[in-house]
């Protein structure tokens, strides 16, 4: 497996595989071909249906200059290897092309060439499932976050602290901003008013008033275009930090604790990742929402002071309880269902820790399996429910709005 280098990523929303990774891949094309008089960049399948309501175009173009720049769309074609294809075109003064390339956003903000494979030369991780590293870390007296020490080296801490400096960067102007999302639906932001609200509030108000709208609040700064960090995708990006910054605030937990709870969450993640996929082009929203939940619900019962295994059960619940889950965000605007989703999947991961600690951690169905279904029940899903905005609450959307226009 790869670093956490490549899983957490500070970047500008809304969409980690539509915005952050076709502007990386333009960036890269022009760093190869320069002097090209013209460009065309292909969109096709998930790229092309909600490419311009998650600002793919506006991505590529920020790059490569919409004055040389033709962008095309093809929703009703596919590449061969995922959902997210692109092919950039190099163009001479006379228009004909002289070098091309084939290339796919494949989640969290991270490209892959056509024809190469998913799975690094060089791992930074010797183990690829939670079996395998929870049987290492007993066998060893270690825990997960100790585990990605030894493979990291110290400095993933320095790293880390950048990522929840950023985190909570990202909520806290949430929770100050008010107004209208940028879009076609007029979305306000809600975040402010969940927080004042809660603030008056009883104390049984408070789990689900604070960590809503610490979700809210990063998720609408992602759908704003503002900084925030892919944990794992943009989409899914306000669970994580809710969760963590609502037992911080509980629990007065140091700055140490919340690290090494980032790198459980984060070794989860990546098990995710490379087993299946964060892509919810590729399996769904639960592939974005629910591998978040999953991470948050390792990293907040580490909090809690549970155990391995603990640990482990808490991530399956987090994983197993979002399978199905469909990517139909509407207009193509990563607002509804996304934000209400963070909200609701962050709660949901503060109650699995809790459910796991008050448990013995044992459980009849592994993490690692429900990753494995978790792929297989994504690539069953007809591609309506795959980031396409063609079926679910998108269609139902669209079709009520014509309806009454």
């Amino acid at each position: 497996m790869e670093s956490l280098r490549e899983l957490y990523r500070v970047g500008v929303g809304p969409s980690s595989s539509h915005t952050m990774g076709p502007r990386f891949a333009a960036e890269k094309f022009l760093d190869k071909y320069p002097n090209a008089k013209k460009f065309r960049v292909t969109l096709f399948e998930s790229l092309a249906a909600t490419g311009k309501g998650h600002l793919t175009d506006w991505a590529v173009l920020s790059v490569l200059s919409s004055d040389r720049t033709e962008i095309v769309w093809k929703a009703e074609e596919c590449m061969p290897e995922h959902p997210n294809g692109m092919l950039f075109e190099a163009l001479d003064a006379s228009g004909d092309c002289f070098g091309s390339w084939k290339v796919y956003s494949v989640g969290g903000g991270a490209i892959r060439e056509e024809g190469v494979s998913a799975i690094s030369a060089s791992p930074v991780y010797d183990l690829t499932t939670i079996e395998s590293i929870m049987a290492y870390c007993e066998d060893k007296g270690i825990t997960y976050w100790e585990y990605v020490e030894q493979r990291e080296g110290p400095e993933i801490w320095d790293f880390l602290r950048e990522i929840w400096r950023v985190m909570e960067e990202s909520l806290e102007r949430g929770i100050e901003e008010e107004g209208v999302l940028p879009g076609s639906i007029g979305l306000r932001r809600q975040a402010k008013a969940y927080y004042r609200k809660t603030r008056l509030a009883g104390p049984d108000m408070q789990f689900t008033g604070m960590t809503t709208a610490y979700a809210l609040a990063v998720s609408e700064e992602n759908a704003a275009g503002g900084v925030i960090v892919t944990a794992p995708t943009c989409g899914s990006c306000g669970i994580v930090p809710a969760a963590l910054k609502y037992l911080q605030d509980i629990h007065n937990h140091k700055e140490n604790d919340i690290l090494r709870a980032l790198a459980t969450a984060g070794l989860f993640g990546n098990v995710i990742k490379v087993n299946a996929s964060i892509s919810g082009a590729e399996v769904g929203c639960q592939g974005e929402v629910g591998s978040a939940c999953a991470m948050a619900s390792a990293a907040a019962t580490q909090l809690m002071g549970g155990t391995l295994r603990q640990i482990e059960y808490a991530a399956e619940m987090g994983l197993e309880h979002h399978l199905g889950l469909t990517c139909d965000p509407v207009d193509g605007l990563v607002q509804i269902p996304c934000i209400e989703r963070n909200a609701c999947a962050a709660t949901r991961a503060l109650a699995r820790a809790q459910m796991s600690i008050l448990s013995d951690g044992s459980h009849r169905i592994p993490f690692d399996e429900v990753v494995s279904v978790m792929r297989e029940t994504g690539h069953d899903l007809p591609s309506l429910y795959r980031e396409t905005s063609g079926g679910g609450l998108a269609k139902a959307y669209t079709a009520r709005n014509k309806c009454s226009a």
